[in-house]
């Protein structure tokens, strides 16, 4: 900052003055610490109202195979890179991304009970835990040998082992990857699960597995919950069922390997005396909501209404996630992370079919 001081002997009546460059930055600085309540709600009203777009828009037939939360993405993506930056719009994009994201992932959890795992079986949760182990192991080394960075690495690699974006938004609070990277982990997972869900119910008799096989591939394998339920159930109710419940079990799975993350995080930034990641405390929120609703009997039409913000939260996360996307950065990382998706994609797929031939 540049001050035109007055000759030693002169006298001083007026305050120094500052340069028009240091004043416009004195400005900016006094504006950020400004905690800007208007500017957090009309950053707020713009992602709910992208997340509102994006539940209308998938209604229709045109759009009905997209789900929700990557229409809200991609509308952002697409202001974010007509309209600008929307400053005005900051606080509320990041409160999105931040809190109604933790908000969305803790509400999850009442999605998902003990029951659920106990249905599984004993042979279903250990192809389902390790199948998400070596796909995130081999995920995070085939990332290394491809030259994808650390962060973006492991959001594939969480994506593509667990639940798809909600994954990715998760992992990414420990990660605190770049925006663009979420986003390009996102769109992989999305594009990658949609191919599978699309390719599964054309293999069972190809690859012999039965119906129950057949679901327990699906749901140990498939990215998105929708996209394994879906290719569940265009083998039959059977194979929907074993899918779905085989698919929530593994999203179950979110919140160890999240904590997991989280303490390695904390323990290498230590190393680096660099300053360390906040512990992901709504995991345990998460695992709260589960115990909740494996001990009280939640009423069908309430567990419906619940599913439904949970989905338009996310997509209210993701679509402040699109809007703090620039399209010119997420183009700079290449065509290897889309590589490292696809190469995710097969592993998962042909190591837990593998497990199912090998142990049935």
């Amino acid at each position: 900052m540049s001050i035109t001081l007055p000759p030693v002997d002169a006298p001083q009546p007026h305050a120094p003055r500052f340069s028009s460059d240091a004043a416009q930055s004195s400005a900016t600085s006094v504006a950020a610490a400004d905690p800007a309540p208007a500017g957090l709600w009309r950053g707020l009203l713009l992602t709910v109202a992208i997340a509102a777009a994006a539940v209308a828009l998938v209604q229709t037939p045109w759009l009905a195979a997209l789900s929700p939360m990557m229409l809200a993405m991609l509308i952002g993506i697409v202001l974010r890179n007509t309209a600008g930056a929307m400053p005005w719009a900051r606080p509320g994009i990041a409160f999105s991304i931040k809190r109604l994201l933790r908000l969305a992932i803790v509400l999850l959890g009442l999605q998902l009970t003990a029951a659920q795992l106990i249905a599984v079986g004993g042979r279903g949760l250990a192809i389902i835990a390790a199948t998400l182990l070596a796909t995130f192991l081999f995920t995070t080394w085939a990332g290394r040998r491809l030259g994808v960075d650390r962060k973006l690495c492991q959001l594939i690699a969480a994506g593509t082992s667990i639940c798809g974006a909600s994954a990715v938004m998760a992992t990414n609070t420990v990660t605190r990857a770049p925006d663009e990277d979420a986003a390009y982990a996102v769109a992989c997972v999305t594009v990658f699960g949609s191919l599978l869900m699309l390719l599964y119910p054309l293999l069972p008799t190809v690859v012999g597995l039965d119906v129950p096989s057949y679901g327990l591939w699906a749901g140990a394998s498939i990215h998105e919950v929708a996209q394994a339920v879906a290719a569940g159930y265009q083998n039959g109710s059977r194979a929907g069922e074993a899918a779905t419940i085989a698919k929530l079990a593994r999203v179950m799975l979110l919140a160890p390997m999240v904590l997991a993350l989280g303490v390695i995080a904390r323990r290498s930034a230590a190393e680096q005396a660099a300053p360390r990641p906040p512990l992901p405390w709504f995991v345990f929120g998460f695992i709260a909501m589960i115990v909740l609703g494996s001990v009280v009997e939640i009423p069908a039409s309430l567990q419906h209404q619940l599913a439904l913000l949970t989905s338009f939260l996310l997509a209210t996360a993701l679509a402040a996630m699109g809007l703090d996307t620039d399209l010119r950065r997420l183009a700079a990382e290449g065509f290897r992370p889309a590589l490292l998706g696809a190469l995710a994609t097969t592993f998962i797929a042909t190591f837990s079919l593998a497990l199912i031939k090998l142990t049935g």
